[in-house]
């Protein structure tokens, strides 16, 4: 696994990367009690959606990735505590512009699913 994007990614927020090949990533992790919004133990759905971008941006893998726009369903919720994954693949790619499917699972049960915007920049975002 060489990756070569959002190295600095803090894996207790936005999951650990357990593939990143050809296109294609899995990111797992297991929610946490700061995750949640209310007493339920709701997760909120930042936190779901951060890991599904960090999967994003980990399937096109390049140093200057950024995400340009998403469209996603929250399809069921999730509880702090339970373990959840991230896939990404690359669908298309012309350009700057890359386009990537990601679902979110718990166990076999899709919680999210997304079509992200990805866009590789000549330079950092930043410089």
């Amino acid at each position: 696994m060489n990756i070569i994007t959002h190295q600095l990614i803090d894996n207790e927020l936005c999951g650990t990367p357990v593939m990143v090949e050809n296109g294609k990533s899995r990111v797992e992790y297991t929610t946490t009690p700061r995750m949640a919004a209310d007493d339920s133990g709701l997760v909120h759905g930042g936190f779901i959606f951060g890991l599904a971008d960090y999967a994003a941006m980990l399937a096109v893998n390049h140093p200057n990735v950024v995400l340009g726009g998403a469209d996603v369903k929250f399809l069921k919720p999730v509880k702090a505590g339970e373990s959840v994954y991230a896939q990404a693949t690359v669908t298309s790619a012309s350009g700057k512009k890359q386009m990537v499917s990601v679902t979110v699972k718990r166990e076999d049960d899709v919680v999210f699913k997304g079509d992200f915007s990805c866009f590789i920049l000549e330079k950092h975002v930043l410089d």
